[in-house]
């Protein structure tokens, strides 16, 4: 009641409620995520894994679900209730995050971490849709920006979280107490948070039949920016992810440092870093973009450019605090693309499109970014590791992978010369 009192009596204020609590769900869904991070180090000690097993369990495990199931759950939200199907995804893959502490196998956590990656498949496109029916055109950038918060909150979270139970604990707890902190939230969602209208802050539609997949398909092979943000997005994300999944390994590994000193130190990396880029992304984004919709595409393509440079000297460091002071520069500008990229994606359909565009811009991104990014990074160093690098193998590995902020500042700027004419409103 209290909520509804909310809603009636201040529309900026139900709204700002609501992006509170679509962000604090996402801050789960990156918790639950990331947190294997952390585990990986006592997860590989206790189960015998190689690299290359944990690159698969981190990254295609959860990928391959993740990407397949999020079309047809997209499908379902543009349109039925989007809330709803959003509280049933949190509810699955809090569950099976606690099930990841019952393994005693390889094969039962691949499994385990297949059906994180299944619930999770129904918790971001349809919020991407939900935030751009409560906040009008001018304000998105900064609105799907103050979302993506949920990355770097909940990835920091995951990584701390997970470092302190398994110090006092264990890593099975870690992954008991965070799924069940998860089921917690999905009362909250459902009761509090209603379904808007549809597109009632855009163009507006002449009542029409749900376009079908085929037709959302055949607007996006039209919209040449649609292909250069995805692919560019994908692209930045094996970097992205690699890091997220490989850096507390890397700290322990090259710094020596305990699993406890990795989780705080990469965790406050990434939560000061992550805030102050995606922040900085989706306010130039709006501030800029209105002018010039290119600039949707410029800032981050510019941003890539500038972690390059930083990365090098950070990852090749041999002091920790100066590692850690290099890193917090490239952090920001890696995660500066989530405002500006995700805003122009829910521009280059109608709105009754959003949920399914979002979907298979996320299947791009996180099948390339998610399920290339963090095996292969495992992969090399692997290979490395057999070829004379030793434990330093994850050093360079992770070093290689600022290849793919090249490829990505490369397609984004290829986005940027069609976003324009791509743009649904625009002349």
């Amino acid at each position: 009641m209290q909520i509804r009192a909310l809603d009636r009596a201040s529309p900026l204020a139900y709204r700002s409620y609501v992006l509170f609590v679509l962000v604090l769900v996402y801050t789960f869904n990156f918790i639950d995520r990331q947190i294997i991070g952390i585990l990986a180090v006592p997860i590989k000690t206790e189960l015998s894994l190689t690299d290359s097993q944990l690159g698969l369990m981190g990254g295609f495990a959860f990928a391959i679900f993740y990407t397949l199931l999020g079309i047809p759950i997209a499908r379902l939200a543009d349109r039925g209730s989007r809330v709803r199907i959003m509280t049933a995804a949190l509810a699955l893959w809090s569950l099976m995050t606690a099930a990841c502490g019952l393994v005693h196998s390889f094969p039962q956590l691949f499994m385990a971490r297949l059906g994180v990656g299944v619930g999770e498949a129904g918790g971001v496109a349809p919020a991407y849709s939900l935030l751009c029916d409560y906040f009008p055109q001018r304000q998105r950038a900064r609105a799907l920006s103050v979302y993506s918060f949920g990355i770097p909150i909940g990835s920091a979270v995951g990584i701390v979280l997970g470092g302190f139970i398994t110090h006092w604990m264990s890593w099975r707890m870690a992954f008991f107490i965070v799924g069940l902190a998860g089921l917690f939230m999905a009362p909250l969602l459902r009761l509090t948070v209603r379904e808007p209208v549809r597109g009632a802050l855009d163009e507006k539609l002449t009542p029409r039949p749900s376009p079908s997949f085929s037709q959302v398909l055949a607007v996006l092979a039209r919209r040449p920016s649609f292909w250069g943000l995805s692919l560019g997005a994908a692209s930045a994300s094996m970097m992205g992810y690699g890091l997220f999944f490989w850096m507390p390994s890397f700290l322990v590994r090259s710094f020596a440092l305990t699993v406890l000193q990795a989780s705080l130190v990469y965790g406050a990396l990434v939560l000061v870093g992550g805030l102050t880029g995606i922040w900085l992304g989706g306010f130039l984004a709006d501030r800029q973009g209105e002018r010039r919709k290119s600039m949707y595409a410029i800032i981050p393509a510019v941003a890539f450019l500038g972690t390059l440079p930083f990365y090098v000297g950070g990852v090749l460091s041999s002091n920790i605090e100066a590692c850690m002071l290099i890193l917090l520069v490239p952090t920001a500008l890696g995660l500066a693309w989530l405002g500006p990229v995700l805003t122009a994606v829910q521009h280059l359909v109608p709105s009754d499109m959003r949920s399914t565009a979002s979907a298979v811009f996320l299947f791009i991104n996180n099948l390339i970014g998610i399920g290339l990014g963090t095996t292969l990074i495992g992969v090399l160093s692997d290979a490395l590791r057999v070829r004379g690098a030793g434990v330093e193998s994850l050093r360079y590995a992770i070093l290689s992978g600022t290849g793919f902020y090249v490829i990505a500042s490369l397609l984004f700027f290829f986005a940027a010369r069609h976003l324009k004419k791509d743009w649904v409103g625009e002349a």
